[in-house]
């Protein structure tokens, strides 16, 4: 294995290095070592690797050692698979251009306006990175040119390939001048890939940051839950209402499963979304988008929508459904963990999957441990540690993300001398903190404790498909006017003009008798037990 190795002892430019130091990196990872010491010697590089290793600062930073600021001519080419690893390497590649404003990147794929490119790439550029069919577009127009391309990059070349590239890759490749490093990374080795470098490659430097052909994943901790299908939505909630990731993605199988998933999550106002292959491209862009600002934490997607998203800072990954490949499974867990940082996987079996993630602990060589769910009276001591972490940092002085607890002095004051404890004070503004939106983001309104030992219970609902009803509108309307927490709301089964609800039994006569007699959608609302029949 390469020994470790910090930027300042790869021998690269001072202006990159001040680039690098700015994005928090320091040592660096195997694959960035080989990379950057053997093309800084001027070889052809085939590059093994898991996902998240850090491949693009590796071929980008001696792409840019070797580009001439003063020439505005495209001399290095990245071919990505898909539009959205496309946009993310140009997006790499100029936070290390921080320090070098003399040099230019363009990114063409397909999706966007070609004219829009074209205008783009007149203001002069040495960078490109594209996805082959948009590249080839500009060739056959005659707006670009290749004869100065000194380095071209085929990242993902595994994924191009399977998604059909094939002869425009040999098109583009045999239409680049010669000499030139031609540099090829891929998570895996077949045939085809091997094809490529032998035809367009000169004695590459081949390059495993893996002992085996398969990817690793020890620095991930992989935890599995035994549930019931019907029971993983709740299983779901409760995991995401217990970790309050930051940024988390969610694994479906089917594009209808992600879309409904998804459609639960806002339906309890959590911010989520879905990615998936029935999406417009723009539509897709926006939801990527909001997800880089932190606007949606949670994403919901498809294995085939996921692909070539290449997204820092993942927390937790969630195999809502075992994936039917065992190689799925690794591509979906590398997202997090990424770069050196540990990261969590949690994943959600039914009954003789069990079989299937034993064929997978051996194919990955690792070991996916089991956990029980989380009871609702742990998640509620968890949100009371949060919380009292935080007022303990609010008394030491705050924090530039908490408030000065001076701002609300004369307010405790006040109550204190309306002849309240002052401890009882205290503990009354904790109650309100724990059971408010801001302390429980799955319910919104927890006010009622439902244990887990609650059996079921079905209620009927005067109300149905007719009259435009949803789930989240039942869900909705039960936790903010009962107080029952959403994760507790059961199965719930919508026919024409009336539904079915699934509730705790302890708390099915508060719901009957707040609800009875309301009004939804503007329909006068019947509940009741559900008969027997």
């Amino acid at each position: 294995m390469e020994e470790s190795k910090t930027f300042e002892e790869l021998n690269i430019d001072e202006d990159i290095l001040e680039a690098v130091r700015d994005l928090g990196y320091e040592t660096a990872t195997p694959i960035q070592i080989s990379c950057i010491e053997n093309l800084l010697k001027g070889y052809d590089l085939i590059g093994q690797s898991k996902t998240g290793t850090g491949k693009t600062a590796a071929f980008a930073i001696p792409m840019i050692e070797l580009i001439d600021p003063d020439d505005r001519r495209m001399q290095g080419v990245v071919l990505c698979p898909t539009r959205e690893l496309c946009m993310q390497s140009a997006e790499e590649i100029r936070k290390l251009l921080k320090y070098k404003p003399g040099i230019r990147v363009v990114s063409v794929y397909g999706g966007q306006p070609i004219n829009y490119q074209i205008s783009d790439m007149r203001k002069g550029f040495q960078i490109m990175t594209a996805t082959p069919g948009r590249l080839l577009d500009h060739l056959r127009r005659h707006t670009l040119k290749l004869d100065q391309v000194q380095m071209v990059v085929l990242d993902e070349a595994d994924e191009m390939l399977d998604m059909g590239f094939k002869e425009d890759i040999d098109l583009i490749l045999s239409q680049m001048p010669e000499p030139r490093q031609t540099v090829l990374l891929s998570a895996t080795m077949g045939e085809d890939v091997k094809a490529i470098a032998r035809e367009f490659m000169e004695d590459p430097v081949e390059i495993r940051t893996s002992e085996d052909d398969h990817l690793t994943v020890d620095e991930i901790s992989q935890e599995y839950f035994d549930v019931k299908a019907k029971m993983k939505t709740e299983a779901l909630c409760r995991l995401l209402d217990l970790e309050m990731p930051e940024r988390a993605l969610i694994f479906c199988n089917t594009k209808k499963k992600a879309a409904e998933i998804a459609e639960e999550l806002k339906s309890r106002d959590l911010p989520a979304d879905a990615l998936h292959g029935d999406l417009k491209q723009a539509q897709r862009d926006l939801i990527m988008r909001r997800f880089r600002s932190g606007d949606i934490k949670w994403l919901v997607a498809t294995d085939v929508a996921a692909r070539g998203l290449d997204i820092h800072g993942i927390d937790v990954v969630f195999n809502y459904d075992l994936p039917d490949e065992m190689e799925f499974y690794v591509h979906r867990i590398g997202r997090t963990g990424r770069a050196g940082k540990t990261g969590k996987s949690y994943t959600f079996i039914v009954g003789k999957e069990i079989e299937k993630l034993a064929q997978i602990q051996e194919y990955t060589g690792s070991k996916v441990t089991p956990r029980t769910l989380p009871t609702l009276q742990e998640i509620e001591a968890v949100h009371k540690n949060r919380l009292l972490q935080e007022v303990r940092q609010i008394l030491k002085g705050g924090s530039p993300s908490l408030p000065s607890a001076g701002k609300y002095m004369a307010d405790v004051e006040a109550l204190i001398a309306d002849g309240f404890d002052a401890k009882a004070v205290a503990s009354a503004l904790m109650a309100k903190l724990l059971y408010t939106p801001s302390a429980d983001p799955l319910s919104k309104r927890p006010a009622l404790i439902v244990s887990d030992s609650d059996s079921m219970v079905k209620l009927y609902f005067s109300v149905g498909r007719k009259q435009g009803v949803r789930v989240k509108d039942l869900v909705g309307l039960i936790a903010a006017k009962c107080g029952v927490p959403a994760a507790s709301v059961g199965h719930i089964d919508i026919l024409e003009t009336f539904s079915y609800v699934d509730v705790p039994s302890s708390v099915a006569s508060d719901v009957i008798g707040t609800l009875d007699g309301d009004t939804i959608k503007g329909f006068k609302l019947g509940v009741q037990m559900a008969s027997s029949k």
